[in-house]
């Protein structure tokens, strides 16, 4: 390196970036860490838990699959609408002009829904399941699937609804009318047997806030829980439930004691892996480009590119190009000159058969080792033999 490139070297800015203080850092990924274990917390702590109280059909639930614009509808519609989330309340509230509402009451014993009903005169189940069809005695679940179907019933209050397109079908108990079907199944049972009307529906997808305006779901749902002056909406619930001497299961409960402590340990392994591979290794260092590779490094390193892939016709091709080169030039042809041309020069001076010499620089390419040490050995005393006739050829003049 000249002094001139030493001193441009010295005085030119230095492109690398100065290594942010330590203090900064530690708070930094302090922060992030902090980030990491409250997120991973909330996660947890939300599948661990049980069913909320703003579940599916929930009259105060504002996603998709509440049923606050339901509940709003009937309040503009003069129906009085109370939401209770205790049984006791729930019954203690129903009068003689009410609709007693409710999704799958899952968490009560058929006593305690039994005891829930006793004063209402008029029951709407917006979800239900195999269990409670049976505890009714109302029906059972049909299979297979409806197109938009009518009521086709003689329940009057189904008249004006429309179609609705139903999720789910049953087969009716004898006595007990199936509305919004045909003999295969009806999507809305209603049991008028013992005097209190009650009346099955698998409403989830039907009043749900994102498809209670298709159709005719809002109509269906009006002639459903707009029949009284009041509507007493009882929410099942966990903190509600009668159910004793039997655990009820959550996500938490029923996974491996082992398995929140090994994803703690994953999340902390992945924050030190972060840190270790993210730190930097010292500043960048100034190098004065372009760089100088010698030729015989790059010589060295495709020899052994070439030796490790055992490409036998490669490197001699390789050995036949350098060979042409370097004997077109004793020969006093152009570097570029074909084999065709060295050939021909080679014969005239050395009295070889030119179909022999264009057997070596152009015939098959040899494809195993001691094939090619024999080709590099024809050329090299080729190669010697040009050398001495050009020395010769030199000394005569």
């Amino acid at each position: 390196m000249t002094t001139t490139e030493s001193a441009q070297s010295t005085s030119a800015p230095s492109t690398a970036e100065r290594r942010p203080r330590r203090a900064k850092t530690i708070l930094g990924w302090t922060i992030v860490v902090i980030l990491v274990l409250v997120v991973s917390f909330v996660a947890l702590r939300v599948a661990a838990s049980p069913p909320g109280g703003r579940g599916a059909l929930d009259p105060e639930g504002r996603d998709d699959a509440g049923a606050l614009a339901l509940a709003e509808i009937l309040r503009d519609q003069g129906v009085e609408v109370e939401v209770h989330r205790s049984r006791a309340d729930a019954r203690d509230a129903i009068d003689d002009d009410t609709t007693l509402v409710m999704a799958n009451p899952y968490t009560l014993t058929d006593e305690a829904l039994e005891e829930l009903m006793e004063p209402a005169d008029r029951v709407v189940f917006l979800s239900t399941s195999t269990h409670l069809l049976s505890a009714l005695g109302i029906g059972e679940s049909a299979p297979g699937t409806l197109p938009a179907v009518a009521a086709d019933c003689s329940v009057p209050e189904f008249a004006k609804v429309g179609t609705i397109r139903a999720d789910r079908l049953f087969s009716a108990e004898p006595e007990v009318k199936a509305c919004f079907g045909d003999d295969e199944g009806s999507a809305v049972l209603v049991d008028d047997r013992s005097g209190t009307r009650r009346v099955v529906v698998e409403g989830t997808r039907l009043f749900g806030n994102a498809s209670l305006a298709e159709d005719g779901n809002a109509a269906l749902a009006l002639a459903l829980l707009g029949q009284t002056d009041r509507v007493v909406w009882y929410v099942p619930s966990y903190a509600d439930s009668d159910i004793e001497g039997e655990s009820i299961d959550t996500l938490g409960s029923l996974t491996p004691p082992w398995v929140t402590p090994a994803i703690l340990l994953l999340m902390l392994a992945g924050i030190a892996t972060a840190v270790w591979r993210g730190q930097r290794f010292g500043p960048l260092v100034a190098e004065t480009l372009p760089v100088t590779v010698r030729a015989s490094e790059t010589m060295h390193g495709r020899a052994r590119l070439t030796a490790k892939a055992a490409d036998a016709a490669h490197a001699a091709d390789a050995l036949r190009d350098g060979a042409r080169r370097r004997m077109a030039r004793r020969l006093g042809l152009a570097l570029h000159s074909g084999a065709d041309e060295v050939a021909d020069a080679a014969s005239d001076r050395l009295r070889i058969p030119r179909g022999t010499l264009q057997a070596l620089l152009t015939g098959p390419l040899p494809t195993d080792d001691a094939a090619l040490i024999d080709l590099a050995r024809r050329l090299d005393e080729l190669e010697a033999a040009v050398e001495a006739s050009a020395r010769t050829t030199r000394g005569d003049e």
